[in-house]
């Protein structure tokens, strides 16, 4: 098990929360941050530890007009 599970999991359901509030698909979502669907899947997938790149997660944060920080809200 990687020592940052619990982290990579919660920037998971971040993104996922994040993408959902704002009504896109996986599919729609991975296509504006110019990705693969199934690369964006292991992004969200709950129970994977799929490490992915810094230049992706600020896409992923501008796409979603967020700070990349807010990704790293772990307080909920």
């Amino acid at each position: 098990m990687n020592k940052h599970t619990e982290k990579y999991k919660q920037l998971s359901f971040n993104i996922s929360y994040h993408r959902k509030r704002q009504g896109f698909s996986q599919l729609e979502f991975a296509e504006k941050i110019n990705i693969s669907r199934t690369h964006y899947s292991k992004i969200e997938a709950p129970n994977v530890v799929n490490p992915f790149s810094l230049n992706v997660l600020f896409d992923i944060a501008d796409a979603l007009d967020i700070e990349p920080a807010k990704l790293f809200d772990f307080s909920k």
